[in-house]
């Protein structure tokens, strides 16, 4: 598929879907959603994929939220037709889209990280951020209800008393705040901040592509289940994982001192 406002590049076993609307601070259309949801398609289906980075293209902006332009344009004081339904269902799923790829997933945050681009964020697994970035949510501010993730993301990072602050006020906090209060992870200059991601994603590329997936897949469900629901998932996966080539080649490699070679089997 050719890609026109997102660009799509792999090296070795790393994936990188970079935003690419930086003249309009790289914000959601539903262009861009619909090449987000064939990008994550891609790389769901394809087993050699150990890890992705999601950046913004620019200095300015890693996603400044929805294009309220578009917006204006799809509704209406009616109700949304067939078309415009499924249109808006695409661009606020976009998220959700990026939390379902089975790889880990990291986050080069390069600028702005507004409404639905701190939700499309925080659907990543680990964040790294330039000490430039801002993150907020200005939809309230805006009059528009929150239909982007960000009311189910926030909460379950920086738990419900910040996240209500977070969306309520509708202010904006800078890197080091976002990092005290464990929105993002870790802080990197902001020139440096794309390659400190990439370094990131390369070191855990190198770890058992089967195990990395299973790990999240226990982390995320278990955080809808019951602590004893959690703890089984976790023993079923760890059985299954049990019974491959990756385990088995693990367990030699450590015994022989040298490094483990994973086939993903």
């Amino acid at each position: 598929m050719s890609y026109k406002t997102i660009v799509y590049q792999k090296s070795r076993q790393v994936a990188c879907i970079t935003l690419n609307r930086p003249e309009a601070a790289n914000t959601i259309n539903l262009q861009m959603a619909m090449e987000i949801e064939e990008a994550c398609q891609r790389i769901n289906g394809d087993e050699d994929t150990k890890v992705v980075v999601l950046t913004g293209a620019g200095g300015e902006a890693f996603c400044s939220g929805e294009d309220f332009n578009q917006l204006s344009g799809t509704v209406s004081d009616d109700a949304l037709s067939p078309d415009a339904l499924k249109e808006f269902t695409l661009r606020y799923n976009v998220s959700a889209m990026v939390g379902g790829i089975r790889c880990p997933v990291v986050a080069a945050i390069n600028g702005e990280a507004l409404g639905a681009g701190l939700a499309l964020a925080l659907s990543c697994d680990v964040r790294v951020a330039s000490s430039q970035a801002l993150f907020g949510v200005p939809d309230l501010a805006r009059g528009y209800f929150l239909a982007n993730g960000i009311t189910q993301l926030l909460p379950r990072i920086v738990g419900r008393g910040k996240a209500m602050e977070l969306i309520l006020t509708t202010e904006t906090v800078d890197a080091s705040e976002a990092l005290r209060i464990g929105l993002i992870h870790r802080i990197a200059p902001h020139h440096e901040v794309f390659s400190e991601a990439e370094k990131l994603a390369g070191d855990i590329a190198s770890k058992a592509p089967l195990a990395l997936r299973y790990i999240k897949e226990a982390v995320n469900k278990g955080l809808d289940m019951t602590l004893e629901q959690g703890l089984r998932l976790e023993c079923d996966l760890y059985m299954i994982l049990h019974t491959t080539h990756d385990r088995t080649e693990g367990v030699k490699a450590f015994r022989e001192k040298r490094q483990p070679l994973f086939v993903g089997e």
